[in-house]
């Protein structure tokens, strides 16, 4: 996928592209990452207290292999989907951590299990392999510490991952599980993310309550930083279990987008046809589109809606219709029958405001214009059934 404006997070920094995946760094990763480097820079000196200053630049090493053990545990989610030909938009490192944005649902339980378990198992591989590292170093020196340090964290990664509620990992597990045993996986998702809103509320009460239950003369601003964090923490996983939700239904009304049920009734102009003629006959047809065709009948170019507003009505006798339309490229041409993720990916590949809908035998249907499938889907988003084109 390219570069564009619309795939870049604002603020986020491309960091490259493994297996043709855009990784982005965001601006909230620094503030994480100098978090961390200060708060591990603090326990080094209890652990190593001959490194004096240099205890930061150890800290934030452990830092950045820290994310780089994160991005390796969306990497393992990006190869699984790619392998079960889900398209892949992008990985975002960013505060708490990454995410893989897969823009397809799996199409059985037994894959959304795997997609979702890939990641929490190579964390848990990757803390195997540091603590097998572990065993050829010295316990008291930098490169033991360090080990010893992602060892634990992959294993706290792969853990707090496998919690069973959305948007973790473990909440796609229980999806996946709920999935099988009714074979409905709307009802996988809600069971899901009601247990992720449950999850939300643990923390959000849990993280505060674990800190002074375990250090009871922790300072205030200690106390602060975990309800914080917590809340911070609790708010993200609310937030995205409600949008798992918000997203499986509306892929329950998706397959309501149908070109056929969407496309205008449009009326065939040759191009030299005064522009100001070829809007009479739409009028007087009651159609919504304008086709332009050659010599033997067959369509060659879309008249712009968007062009035709900017030339003026005293103009219009005099402007061709062909010039203010727009050439039939073939992603212009959308089957009657494309329905759902199918014709929104379509419009996706090949931007335009109007499109030919064709059926199988190649007959003309009319016209389909982009806003029209935009405002059914945002009518199927609020839950509301996407309403013809105007007829």
């Amino acid at each position: 996928m390219s570069d564009t404006g619309s795939d870049r997070p604002t603020g986020a920094l491309l960091m490259g592209r493994p297996f043709g995946v855009p990784v982005y760094v965001t601006p909230t990763w620094f503030l994480i990452t100098g978090l961390i480097t200060w708060l591990f820079g603090g326990q080094m000196n209890a652990v190593l207290p001959g490194l004096g200053a240099a205890r930061y630049l150890v800290a934030l090493f452990f830092a950045l292999a820290f994310y780089g053990s994160v991005l390796i545990h969306e990497l393992a989610h990006t190869v699984v989907a790619l392998r079960y030909r889900l398209p892949v938009r992008r990985i975002q490192l960013q505060f708490f951590g990454g995410v893989s944005e897969i823009e397809k649902e799996a199409e059985t339980a037994g894959r959304e299990f795997w997609l979702a378990f890939s990641g929490p198992l190579l964390s848990l591989a990757l803390g195997a392999v540091f603590l097998g590292g572990m065993q050829l170093v010295e316990p008291g020196t930098v490169p033991g510490v360090l080990l010893a340090a992602l060892m634990l964290s992959n294993v706290v990664v792969a853990a707090f991952n496998l919690l069973p509620g959305l948007p973790l990992d473990g909440g796609r597990i229980l999806r996946a599980l709920v999935w099988k045993v009714t074979g409905n996986p709307m009802a996988g998702t809600l069971a899901a993310a009601w247990a992720g809103r449950l999850l939300a509320v643990a923390v959000l009460v849990g993280m505060p309550t674990v800190a002074l239950y375990q250090a009871p003369q922790a300072s205030m601003t200690s106390t602060l930083v975990d309800a914080v964090l917590g809340a911070i923490l609790g708010a993200i996983i609310w937030n995205g279990a409600g949008g798992s939700i918000r997203a499986a239904r509306l892929r329950e009304r998706l397959p309501e987008l149908l070109a056929r049920a969407l496309a205008r009734p449009a009326v065939s102009v040759a191009a030299d046809t005064p522009l100001a003629e070829a809007l009479r006959q739409v009028e007087a047809a009651g159609a919504h589109g304008l086709i332009v065709v050659d010599g033997h009948g067959d369509p060659v170019a879309l008249v712009r809606e968007q062009a035709v507003r900017t030339v003026p009505l005293h103009r219009r006798p005099w402007t061709a219709t062909g010039a203010v339309s727009r050439g039939l490229e073939p992603g212009l041409r959308i089957p009657a029958d494309l329905a759902g993720e199918d014709l929104l990916d379509a419009l996706r590949s090949s931007p335009a405001g109007e499109y030919l809908v064709q059926e199988p035998d190649g007959a003309v249907l009319g016209i389909l214009a982009a806003r029209d499938v935009e405002l059914a889907f945002a009518r199927a988003m609020a839950g509301q059934a996407p309403l013809p084109a105007a007829v």
